[in-house]
């Protein structure tokens, strides 16, 4: 599946861009709704990936892109769930991630990407 980090904000995948977060699930995408994790700001001067929001299970491996930076923090308890379900979590900068969605099938695809930070 082709994504890559256009610029910082902004995110092309299979060709159409984004100017927000995107998940990607079974290769469909949809904006990432991150007004759940929102609750957790404060505490880590950043909304992070937590697991109150619509997190894409379907596969056996879920990737992460953290950001231009790599700033966007993954919460515990997604790790936790991951592991609690069988699911390896990969997490690193958006660029890299991007890179490794190259090699995989969309309809195997299950990625939170995030464009900014």
């Amino acid at each position: 599946m082709k994504a890559r980090l256009v610029k910082f904000g902004e995110i092309a995948v299979e060709g159409k861009r984004y100017t927000h977060d995107v998940v990607i699930d079974g290769g469909k995408v949809r904006k990432r709704k991150k007004g759940p994790s929102k609750q957790f700001r404060e505490k880590f001067g950043h909304t992070p990936l937590s697991a109150e929001e619509e997190i894409p299970w379907g596969g056996k491996r879920l990737i992460v892109g953290t950001g231009a930076y790599g700033a966007l923090p993954v919460m515990n308890e997604i790790r936790a769930e991951a592991k609690q379900r069988g699911i390896d979590i990969i997490a690193a900068p958006t660029p890299d991630m991007c890179q490794l969605l190259e090699e995989v099938n969309k309809g195997q695809a299950y990625a939170i990407l995030h464009c900014t930070c």
